[in-house]
């Protein structure tokens, strides 16, 4: 154990000096948040290039309906009737579209009305259109948190109304943010500037809407294309933001946040301002050295076939850390370029990349019969 952990060490310094070494990055200082919680991720790959308290739980409020969302467009179809029952009629606190009992209205537009003014009323009716209950849908929600990876979420309404029972954290909204984003009826919906809901019955009323994400209605965040925003007196100002530029899109999440617009600019901005491709070990370099049993040499070197690259920020390159897993049970002979290992390579945590470890060079059988064999075979 001891040995791994003197390898660990001598690879992180190694990765502060490549990453010191990076001609391209701009002078970068130490990234702050003012927030509660947050976490910046790439849409495409899942990796974290900026995380504070994103493992720590907090009151999702309205970020909930985006998994309202996830499991409305997986289990119907945009056009779709719903009738409205009293239950979602009487919801009346936060943000709603005002639905009247019986009022008949699609899937289309009571998710529109989620998505983009962040209708409380219009999750309930979605809830009973799809589930049949309120408490069916919201076991829905729960299973599919699970099955994303979203362990540390657990809902116990569709809206984000304050519960003690409904909480959540920046990383797994993260995730569930990149699951969403990949479904194109929400895709489409959380970049929408304003609208209008229309219903078939009473089929001359409808209400113009408009995204209560600020981001896409000005020029504070060049890019911006999502996704939803969140508020109520505990949870405070949360919002989910999402940008591209270029073939890269990054989601950043606050909770709590002071200014919420500010700190998820920042994070994007940094994002692509500051994570560069970096080698973090070269190849053929020393990572560890793997016992070899019956062997005319006891160990072997471990190394990497090629050099291993990430997407990083130059201040965190000090937060990444290395875990390499070795064959214990590597029997000579070996051969060069022999899978014996992987190493891990986490930032604050989160991954970042693995790698398989291969041995440097030959080792030929203690054996001599066994070696001559070898030498036969080759």
């Amino acid at each position: 154990m001891g040995f791994v952990i003197r390898r660990m060490i001598f690879s992180l310094l190694v990765f502060g000096v490549l990453c010191n070494m990076g001609g391209s990055f701009a002078r970068a200082e130490e990234m702050h948040v003012d927030a509660h919680a947050a976490i910046l991720m790439d849409a495409e790959t899942g990796q974290v290039y900026f995380a504070y308290n994103a493992d720590r739980r907090n009151l999702p409020a309205s970020l909930t309906k985006l998994m309202t969302a996830i499991i409305a467009v997986e289990n119907s179809k945009p056009g779709e009737v719903a009738v409205v029952s009293k239950k979602a009629a009487n919801v009346s606190m936060g943000s709603t579209i005002h639905l009247d009992e019986g009022d008949r209205i699609t899937m289309g537009n009571l998710l529109k009305a989620a998505l983009i003014t962040s209708a409380n009323d219009s999750t309930v009716a979605i809830a009973e259109h799809v589930a049949g209950s309120e408490e069916a849908f919201i076991y829905q929600m729960n299973r599919k948190a699970f099955t994303i990876g979203a362990l540390g979420t657990r809902y116990a309404n569709t809206n984000g109304y304050y519960d003690p029972g409904h909480y959540t954290t920046a990383y797994d909204l993260g995730l569930i943010a990149r699951y969403a984003l990949e479904k194109p009826r929400i895709n489409s919906l959380v970049r929408v500037k304003g609208t209008t809901v229309k219903w078939i019955n009473p089929p001359e009323r409808e209400k113009e809407i408009t995204n209560t994400n600020r981001l896409l209605r000005n020029d504070q965040m060049p890019g911006a294309d999502g996704v939803k925003t969140g508020s109520t007196p505990r949870a405070g100002n949360c919002l989910i933001a999402s940008a591209t530029r270029g073939d890269r899109r990054l989601i950043a999440v606050v909770l709590h946040a002071k200014d919420r617009y500010e700190e998820t600019v920042k994070m994007l901005e940094y994002g692509f301002n500051e994570v560069r491709p970096v080698v973090i070990f070269p190849a053929g370099g020393e990572m560890a050295r793997v016992k070899v049993k019956e062997g005319i040499e006891s160990s072997v070197t471990a190394t990497v076939a090629d050099p291993v690259r990430v997407n990083i920020a130059r201040d965190q390159c000090q937060n990444i850390q290395l875990k390499v897993k070795l064959d214990e049970n590597l029997k000579a002979p070996v051969r060069e370029g022999q899978l014996v290992g992987h190493a891990e390579f986490t930032v604050q945590g989160y991954p970042l990349t693995k790698v398989p470890l291969v041995a440097v060079k030959e080792v030929q059988p203690e054996n001599l019969f066994a070696r001559l064999m070898f030498l036969l075979s080759k």
